[in-house]
């Protein structure tokens, strides 16, 4: 390997050396694979350009991670192979998706694109139910549907499909592998993205690797963190945080069936993988390939902050965490290149942007957007959400938020601390505050959410509740106060008015835009009762969907206004720029910022308050380089005069810009 090693830094004889390791690849392939490289000559040459492109910062990215294991060698020579298979198997319709993203590097910038999230099972029962829902995703401008994970699981609690027994297999209560299969076909007909988790940090303890690890396999033990007595765990344990105290204290649970115990960060039955084993990196490598061949479009990379492990460390966001990334990004580049990458990393700030790039994931969720939308609906303030904005929403060039009100997961206050500090605010008051507020315990309080994971102790928690009954709608109705009910569907609105305009993909959680409140019907469940989240993971409801037509309904204010926001968004291709200027609107209940492009700036104020607020006409001036402005709704032209907004008002003015 030290040989290999010098030939890679010496350019005259990397080629070489490059040769030399594809040519292994290849020869471990089967003959009749090696007869399709050679009876497919235009399609091989395609893929040897892309090798010759990505392979040297691959091998460099995975000599960088496990440049001290004697096993890194022949286990690079594994990896290209299941890669160059990968390729070999690929639909040529998807190959062919392959090249038109290729040529469109960023076809996911586009302001067309709106994004759904749901379960399967809860949505549409089935795979078959759910292509039957794609008029209704067409209807409301879908065209970017998350399916939450709906693999082979354990049965009962399996933290929501996110304990993974077989990344090959469907769950048969949701359909087949071949109906998935078929149903990515029929999404990419009618232009709608699939996105589905990529669940990498762990596996399921059913999984077969976990099953032969039982058994006493050392070889698959290998993949795992396991240990026959407390030494080590306890040391790694000095620096680590618990995530589910409530379950099993610490990051190990004992697993009697091996006599020891296994690193679980999460639950007992979600056993992490170690990638400090290369093997890890080629085995998980070859499923992800096995989900794009599926037609998968997109993976969001759930708990990727997690995935490395180190001693005397928090073993969160570490650097070879990164690279891992880097390497199952140069391998989609290779073998499948339509395929896109989001993070889902639910840590500080400072944290997120680092997995942001085209060299990690393009895409990435927002969540400090998403909890200082929150923030600022309980505060009537934006002064937090607009300093934040403004030093931490531009991303990378070729990259994208995916902005989200809620998801399937609980709300956490992932504000930065110094950012509040700078502002005068107490970062762990002020959380408290928050999870008071929105569980309905702070006076006043229209929110009707419930605690996650709640310390009885500190009062420390996080939310879980549906976006309408977070937002005063299910407080309104049961005390069937129609002001308040009014004001709740504009607290609503304007908060999608926000993820709709601020740049990046809007992501609905299916039911919020019908108003869904909380469903209580997990605690008569045995398996779901202990974990809150199933309360705003609600099934289909016919009849609230049907009242989407009812202009006087909650519901039909809720559907029609974010289907005129959507539209919005796809009419004017301002709204594809990525990053933002926040403005001082000059009062503290109005967040205001702008986007622009080569043709056109756009101004958006938002009011948080319930009440009416005034804005000083000098905010055109401070949205510098217009012309004259145009309120896009009214199409009126806009003096610069003092403007009067009402309670939780969302305002858009659109001017060309100068021209030199």
């Amino acid at each position: 390997m030290a040989y290999f090693f010098h030939q890679l830094d010496n350019p005259i004889n990397r080629k070489e050396a490059l040769e030399v390791i594809y040519s292994k690849a290849v020869l471990s392939l089967k003959r009749k694979e090696r007869d399709f490289l050679k009876n497919n000559d235009r399609e091989y040459h395609l893929f040897l350009d892309r090798i010759e492109k990505y392979l040297p910062d691959l091998i460099s990215v995975y000599f960088d991670i496990y440049q001290s294991c004697v096993f890194a060698y022949p286990q690079l020579i594994e990896l290209l192979t299941g890669m160059i298979r990968s390729w070999i198997n690929r639909d040529s319709s998807l190959k062919q998706v392959d090249l038109q993203r290729e040529l469109s590097s960023d076809w996911f910038l586009s302001n067309q694109i709106v994004g759904g999230v749901c379960y399967v099972d809860l949505f549409s029962k089935d795979l078959k139910g759910l292509e039957e829902k794609i008029p209704y995703f067409k209807e409301l401008g879908l065209n970017y549907l998350h399916l939450m994970p709906l693999f082979m699981t354990n049965e009962g609690d399996n933290d929501g499909g996110y304990a993974i027994s077989s990344y090959r297999e469907i769950d048969p209560k949701l359909g087949s592998t071949d109906e998935f299969r078929k149903l990515a076909k029929k999404f990419r007909d009618n232009d709608i993205l699939l996105v589905i988790d990529f669940v990498f940090n762990h596996t399921s303890d059913e999984h077969i690797w976990a099953k032969k690890a039982k058994k006493g396999n050392t070889h698959f033990m290998r993949y795992y963190w396991i240990y026959e007595d407390r030494k080590i765990p306890d040391q790694y344990e000095k620096t680590l945080r618990e995530i589910f105290p409530d379950e099993h204290p610490g990051a190990f649970t004992w697993i009697e069936a091996l006599k020891s115990w296994v690193w679980t960060t999460f639950h007992a039955y979600q056993w992490d993988l170690n990638y400090q084993n290369p093997e890890v990196l080629v085995s998980m490598a070859e499923e992800m390939l096995f989900l794009a061949n599926l037609g998968v479009d997109i993976l969001r990379l759930d708990a990727v902050a997690f995935i490395w492990k180190q001693m005397g460390t928090s073993c969160e966001n570490l650097p070879q965490a990164y690279k891992l990334v880097e390497a199952f990004n140069l391998i989609a580049r290779i073998a499948a290149p339509a395929l896109q990458f989001k993070s889902e990393a639910i840590v500080h700030p400072d944290e997120v942007i680092r997995y942001i790039s085209g060299k990690r994931c393009q895409l990435s969720y927002n969540p400090l957007l998403m909890a200082l939308l929150w923030e600022s609906l309980a505060t009537r303030e934006v002064r937090l959400l607009s300093f934040s904005m403004e030093k931490r929403f531009t991303i990378p060039e070729g990259t994208s938020w995916v902005n989200y009100i809620r998801c399937h997961d609980d709300i956490g206050w992932t504000f930065s601390d110094e950012d509040a500090s700078a502002l005068g605010i107490n970062g762990y008051d002020h959380r408290k505050f928050l999870n008071q507020f929105y569980t309905g315990k702070f006076p006043g309080s229209f929110a009707r959410g419930y605690p996650f994971q709640e310390n009885p102790v500190t009062g420390d928690c996080r939310i879980s509740g549906t976006l309408a009954s977070l937002a005063g709608l299910e407080k309104a109705k049961m005390e069937k106060n129609p002001i308040e009910e009014e004001l709740a569907v504009k607290r609503i609105l304007l908060l999608f008015s926000i993820i709709m305009t601020i740049g990046g993909i809007p992501l609905i959680y299916l039911g919020d835009e019908v108003g869904s409140f909380n469903d209580f019907t997990f605690l008569k469940d045995d398996q779901k009762k202990n974990d809150s989240r199933w309360i705003h993971r609600i099934p289909y409801n016919d009849s609230l969907y049907l009242r989407r037509y009812q202009p006087d309904d909650s519901a039909g204010k809720i559907w029609s206004g974010i289907q005129q926001l959507i539209q919005l968004r796809k009419i004017h291709d301002v709204f594809q720029s990525q990053n933002i200027r926040v403005i001082n609107s000059g009062n503290q209940h109005v967040f205001a910022f702008t986007k622009e492009n080569s043709r056109n700036c756009i101004l958006i104020l938002t009011n948080f308050c319930e009440h009416d607020q005034l804005i000083e006409g000098i905010i055109f001036r401070k949205a510098d380089g217009t012309r004259s402005w145009v309120d896009i709704m009214s199409q009126k032209k806009q003096k610069e005069e003092m403007l009067l907004m009402k309670p939780y008002q969302f305002l858009c003015f659109i001017a060309p810009l100068h021209k030199n």
